[in-house]
């Protein structure tokens, strides 16, 4: 006889596969109707909800680096006297990959080339000087602070209330300081399916590029035919692979795979730094970081409701912003994961910060020196790109020795980067469809993995780019609402802990001792229990209406 909570698992479960069976379903049978209404769909959400996604980015901005500089930035995302379980170097190497290493390969290059063909503002022209700079400035904003904030977001708050408050990483469980301990359970869950289709939706546009690149580079430089057979090959082996490495667990499979990321990427970036014009390189980095920090809150907020002419920004700004916040549930779960034992302080500089640099220097080294070879040797490179953004990073190895090794090294390192995401999102997808438990089983994340490959593949070869970019926006709307309710959830949670670390701080730093510490510490234990009787209380009521 299942219990109640088993049936509500089930609902969660069974739901979330059956969503996502029905789209594969659809998009593998009516592949050229699926992406005809994509391309629509995408349309009218971006058109209509645009400003939403710009302004919900901007508030997350404002709240996390408030929150870093807080009074509550000293709290650990676990026990008060916990230590990490990552060193500092492989906990940023497990950010980086498993967040969006994958995206920065496939647009690190392709976007400053084709802002640099087509300028993000009108009256500049186009391949210029000017439109090279403002090029690199903007991709440096679409993979800046900003995006990272919709992760940090996210993860901040699971990784609170799973380590700190010893709760399930359920983004239904974050919600309880808003909408109450004994809120309803069909709207709990709700919010867990929303998040698990969310997921794998935020996957499928990353793995779907990937394979698009991987394709797009196996013909143009090997001359392997860039078909729908190839890309599923792709994928077969892809899924093979990842589900091989989810099944070794984090500390094993996650954690090797990151750092060969990082080792195979410093080597391609330290070939372009050698071979390209490092002068360059660095000139536009610095320039561009000046131009991000000046133009901060102009791109942050840019919208014209005079003209009505928002295409530009739906295209770029808007997608990235609806595809970070698809996959932040995920996000939310393994950087959650990852991170126990830092403080929160540490946790935002840590994913706001070294991650975006690291970005940065990807751009500036690929994507500055493709600019470099546009602006002073007519080879046609952004015209190539702009045809086809998949081929954007071979083409520009091309320009180099040795550009079948380094194209291969290249592959090896586009496909590294989807098994390390897919494994990441295997695991925790199977966990919040399992109730949040740490260890999924291995039935769950074998079926999960599946779908996620399935998914991927169908849409990627249905409507290409644009059904990738539907899905994010999608499923990223209903849940930026979500992420908003995160900063009243982790506030209300936060304000709530014993004021014993504030108290102990005040007396340490000003040197007042006006409060007998045996009083003021009986006063905090009497402060807990109340708390606890509260909460079990609260549970009580909600176990008597299940």
């Amino acid at each position: 006889m299942k219990t109640r909570k088993e049936k509500h698992r089930n609902i969660v479960y069974f739901t979330s596969v059956g969503i996502i069976l029905l789209a594969t379903l659809v998009a593998g049978i009516f592949p050229k109707l699926f992406g005809k209404y994509a391309q629509s769909t995408y349309d009218v959400i971006a058109g209509a909800f645009g400003w939403l996604f710009l302004v919900i980015i901007v508030v997350l901005d404002i709240f996390l680096i408030a929150l870093a500089v807080s009074r509550y930035g000293r709290f650990k995302l676990g026990a008060d006297d916990s230590e990490p379980e990552f060193s500092f170097m492989s906990w940023i190497g497990m950010l980086f990959s498993a967040g969006l290493g994958v995206g920065i390969v496939f647009w690190g290059v392709a976007e400053p080339l084709t802002h640099f063909l087509h300028a993000p503002f009108p009256g500049v022209k186009d391949q210029s000087a000017e439109s090279a700079r403002l090029a690199m400035g903007y991709t440096f904003f679409h993979w800046g602070i900003s995006q990272w904030s919709i992760f940090a977001m996210a993860g901040l708050t699971v990784a609170y209330f799973q380590f700190r408050k010893k709760r399930n990483g359920l983004i239904s469980t974050a919600m309880e300081p808003v909408f109450g301990e004994a809120y309803p359970r069909p709207l709990r869950n709700l919010i867990d399916i929303l998040a698990i289709i969310a997921t794998v939706m935020g996957i499928a546009t990353s793995i779907g590029l990937g394979i698009m690149q991987i394709s797009g580079g196996l013909n143009h430089v090997f001359d392997v035919p860039n078909t729908n057979v190839t890309k599923v090959a792709i994928t077969v082996i892809m899924v093979c692979i990842f589900l091989g490495s989810a099944l070794t667990g984090l500390n094993r499979g996650v954690k090797w795979l990151s750092n060969i990321n990082i080792g195979l990427g410093a080597i391609l970036l330290i070939f372009i730094l050698i071979f390209g014009d490092l002068k360059f390189v660095l000139e536009s980095y610095t320039l561009a970081i000046s131009d991000y920090l000046t133009h901060f809150i102009q791109y942050s907020l840019r919208i014209n409701p005079y003209t009505g002419d928002n295409s530009w920004v739906q295209q770029w700004t808007v997608f990235y912003w609806a595809w970070v916040i698809a996959w932040s549930p995920f996000i939310g779960g393994f950087v959650a994961r990852v991170s126990r034992g830092r403080t929160i302080r540490e946790f935002v500089i840590g994913v706001l910060i070294i991650p975006p640099l690291i970005s940065f220097t990807w751009i500036a080294g690929f994507g500055g020196t493709a600019l470099k070879i546009a602006l002073t040797q007519n080879t046609g490179i952004e015209k190539i790109v702009d045809k086809d953004y998949s081929v954007a990073l071979f083409e520009l190895l091309k320009q180099f020795p040795i550009s079948d090794i380094t194209s291969i090294l290249a592959i090896a390192l586009i496909f590294i980067f989807i098994v390390t995401s897919a494994d990441s999102t295997t695991h925790i997808v199977a966990s919040m469809a399992t109730g949040g438990v740490d260890n999924p089983n291995v039935k769950d994340k074998v079926i999960w993995g599946l779908l996620i490959g399935a998914i991927s593949v169908t849409m990627t070869i249905a409507g290409g780019l644009t059904s990738l970019q539907t899905a994010s926006l999608v499923t990223g709307l209903p849940f930026s609402i979500i992420l908003v309710l995160m900063i009243f959830a982790i506030m209300g949670a936060l304000r709530r802990e014993p004021t014993k670390h504030f108290q102990m701080s005040y007396i340490d730093d000003e040197k007042d001792f006006s409060i007998p510490l045996e009083k003021r510490e009986k006063e905090i234990q009497k402060e807990q229990e109340a708390q606890e009787q509260a909460r079990q209380e609260e549970q009580e009521n909600q176990h008597k209406e299940d």
